[in-house]
């Protein structure tokens, strides 16, 4: 098949990712080497010392953040794929309960915010089985897709089909889902997008929040474009709690999903719906 054809011959299908990181990052109290070093500043620490700012950047995620980015999508009634550390969700049983609530998906994140690239095979099949059952143990539900952090290794997908997972994110190679293995049809691509990430305003030389949206509304309009031509596509617009959830910021989130719910023919789904939707139709 050339192309998609999306529920109700919607000319998008659009995935709104938020990233739960903030309570699973490096912190040389809970006896990591170094403190986490994705900083709002931009500063990485290489020593083994607590970075108390740093800390309190996260926790603003949680505590501030978070309920404008769950009050913004109840109000447009929008459901996300919380790509989740599954300790973040452990530290924090409300957001846990409200992203249950509000019929949003969890992806698995890791289980804590680590790289898993440097894991043997033994080591990172644990990591994957204590992100699955914590993840269970706090939503009731397990995941079904994965994200690592930034890289994978040659066995991540492997093991992942191992323990169950339908789809897998760690891809920026097309505007589709697609399959590992279109032979055995194992797991399903899920490319995700960092072009369009809200990490651009923290990455240097940044985007301001204007340029983010503008750049947002473009890919929407051009995929969408794509879209009533013939050709459907899908397209991934990832923010982070203590990112997109400043006041300075959060209003331009706003203004991309009242941008978003004035275009018909949208059909904004969870990934694990869309991975799912992909199956029926190449199956």
């Amino acid at each position: 098949m050339a192309y998609m054809h999306w529920p109700n011959n919607a000319k998008l299908a659009l995935s709104l990712v938020v990233n739960v990181e903030e309570g699973a990052e490096a912190r040389i109290d809970e006896g990591d080497k170094r403190p986490e070093p994705v900083d709002e500043l931009g500063i990485a620490i290489r020593h083994p010392i607590r970075n108390y700012g740093n800390e309190s950047n996260y926790a603003y995620g949680i505590k501030a953040g978070a309920p404008r980015v769950m009050r913004l999508l109840q109000q447009h009634s929008m459901r996300a794929t919380f790509t989740a550390a599954a300790q973040a969700l452990e530290r924090a049983p409300e957001l846990t309960r409200q992203i249950v609530a509000q019929g949003h998906e969890v992806c698995s994140h890791g289980h804590k915010w680590v790289h898993q690239f440097g894991m043997d095979e033994a080591t990172e099949r644990e990591f994957i089985r204590k992100a699955v059952e914590s993840i269970e143990r706090t939503t009731g539900e397990r995941p079904y897709g994965w994200l690592s952090r930034y890289l994978l290794t040659d066995n991540t997908r492997r093991l992942l089909i191992e323990a169950g997972f339908t789809y897998h994110m760690d891809d920026y190679s097309d505007d589709l889902p697609f399959w590992n293995d279109p032979a055995a049809r194992d797991i399903v691509i899920m490319p995700y997008a960092l072009d369009s990430n809200d990490m651009k305003m923290w990455t240097d030389p940044a985007m301001t929040p204007a340029q983010w949206l503008d750049y947002a509304v473009d890919t929407f309009d051009w995929l969408y474009a794509e879209g009533a031509a013939g050709e459907p596509k899908m397209m991934s617009l990832g923010v982070h709690l203590r990112i997109i959830g400043r006041p300075g910021r959060i209003g331009y989130l706003a203004k991309f999903l009242d941008y978003v719910a004035g275009k018909p023919d949208v059909w904004i789904a969870t990934r694990r719906e869309i991975a799912d939707h992909f199956r029926a139709q190449t199956v």
